[in-house]
Formats: structure tokens, sequence, C-alpha cells
């Protein structure tokens, strides 16, 4: 028995590696030239990077806290539990083996650590490792947004106190797995949201330094999508989470990855500010126009 985890564990790992290497490592080796010296699609203030910086890592480390000094789940809590609140299709957290959950609590843990780590493949392409160091700092920053918002948004445990899957299932009686005040963290999956953080960001990156993708972007979006979606099921697994925390977080996860690479995109010549005048009145117009927009 105890060879089986193991060997589903590195069957799972082969897995993950095969996805990243189909849709995102492969792209790393295409035949494309190396770009104009000039080429760098990225504008990044070292300055407004670094503040981020500054704020965001102690504030993080602030807030963190908060989740696990909520209140611990009583006998009270188990007695109004009434599994036909959760709709239908959460309900499906609800019917799974929980023998099987520590299991899955671990393994989800290790996968996510592996996918954090794989924008650094970004830097085996050529025109990519140029900019490495903007590179690293956009992800770094995406990786702490994507926390700040977790932790500081309405839609966050911090606000949010949505009971786990597992303290619907009786067969953990009143032990600490089921009665901890982190249980009380469903909404939404922070697991979830940085591996699509991650991906996304991957994809992002890529579509900006081969514009000439074209259409084929999308199935680079489409391989994004594979990794984040397969941590969503181990943690749903784990009776961490229902499919709509997953569904939140995925959600979230994939906009940061994408929005603030493309953030960084904005040139001077993308905003004009202006007067206007009218018989309503006058003042300041200030226009930004993205580059995925034109």
């Amino acid at each position: 028995m105890t060879k089986k985890p193991k060997n589903r564990f590195l069957l799972i790992n082969v897995i993950i590696f095969s996805l990243a290497v189909t849709g995102m490592v492969i792209p790393m080796y295409s035949q494309s030239p190396a770009r104009d010296s000039t080429f760098h699609p990225y504008h990044v203030n070292y300055w407004v990077t670094g503040g981020i910086f500054i704020i965001g890592v102690p504030a993080t480390a602030i807030a963190a806290p908060w989740i696990s000094n909520k209140s611990a789940l009583t006998n009270a809590d188990f007695q109004i539990l009434d599994r036909g609140d959760i709709n239908p299709i959460d309900r499906w957290a609800l019917e799974l083996n929980p023998s099987n959950r520590g299991y899955y609590a671990n393994l989800s843990d290790n996968v996510l650590t592996g996918i954090i780590l794989l924008p650094a493949l970004t830097m085996f392409d050529h025109n990519i490792r140029r900019d490495w160091l903007d590179v690293t700092l956009m992800y770094a920053e995406t990786q702490l947004i994507v926390n700040a918002i977790y932790l500081y948004s309405p839609l966050g445990p911090t606000f949010q106190n949505r009971l786990r899957p597992i303290v619907y299932y009786d067969t953990f009686g009143t032990s600490h797995a089921r009665t901890t005040a982190w249980n009380r963290s469903s909404f939404y999956s922070g697991h979830v949201a940085s591996a699509a953080a991650a991906t996304f960001f991957i994809a992002k990156v890529f579509c900006d330094y081969y514009p000439e993708m074209g259409s084929k972007k999308y199935l680079l979006y489409g391989a994004a999508s594979i990794i984040p979606l397969f941590e969503g099921y181990l943690r749903m697994k784990a009776l961490f989470h229902f499919p709509s925390d997953i569904a939140v977080g995925f959600g979230i996860g994939a906009l940061c990855g994408i929005l603030i690479p493309e953030i960084h995109r904005i040139k001077i010549e993308n905003v004009s500010l202006g007067l206007y005048s009218s018989y309503e009145g006058t003042g300041i117009s200030l226009k930004w126009q993205p580059d995925f927009l034109k």
C-alpha cells in the first residue's frame, strides 16, 4: 500500500510535465528568428514595481493570520448544517471518498509548487531571456497581486466565511481536521488562483513576444487552462473547495496573469490627454487604448 501513492504521485507529475511540454515548452524551440535588439514588448518601471513589493510583502504577512484567527467550528455549527443548502453543481464536492483527502491535500500542495515554478521555462526562449529581469519582476508582481486580492478583496476568505466541503462529512466527527478555523475559508481557492496566474502569465508572455501566432494563441491559452483546473480537481478531492470556489479562483488568477503583463505594455503613445468643450461644459479627457484592442 505504501508504494501505490508514490506511483500515483509520480504518474500525476509526469502528466503535468507532459502538459507543460506540449502546451508551453515546445514553442520555445520554434524556428522563429531572434528579434531585433530594440524589440522589448514590456516597459517595467522599477520604482513602481519596487514600491509594490515594499508595500505588498509586509501587507501579505499582516493579513495572512487573519484567516487562521477565525473561530473554530462547534457542535452548534454542525447541527445546523444542511446539504440541501448547497447548489446542485457544488454538491459534487459532497459526494467524494473522504478516506483519500490527506493524500490529495499533500499532492495539491506539491503540485502547486511545481506550477508556480513553471514560468522559469520561459528563460529557454532566446528572445524572452534578453528581458529576463523585466519578465521575472512582472511575474513576481503578478503573484503578489494575486495574493493581495485573495487576502484583501471582499471576495476572499478574509471577508467570506464559507465552510469547506470537509465540514459536511460526518466521517470526521469532531476531529481537528473538521473543526479547525481554517475550514471557514472555502471561498475562493487561492491555490487555483496562483496556478492560473502562473500558466496564463506564460501564455501571455509568449503571445506578446510572438504576435505572429495569430489565432493559434487561443490553443496556447487552452493549454494554460488545463493545469490550474487539474490543481482545482485535486483541491476538491482533498475536500477543501467546491467547484464554484475553484471557478472563481481560476478566473481571478487568469485575469491577473493576462492583465498585469498587458499593463506593462502601455506606452506613452497609447495615452492621450486633451481638452474638450461642448454645450454641457468644458473639461479634460484622458484616453487609453490598450494594444490588445488595436
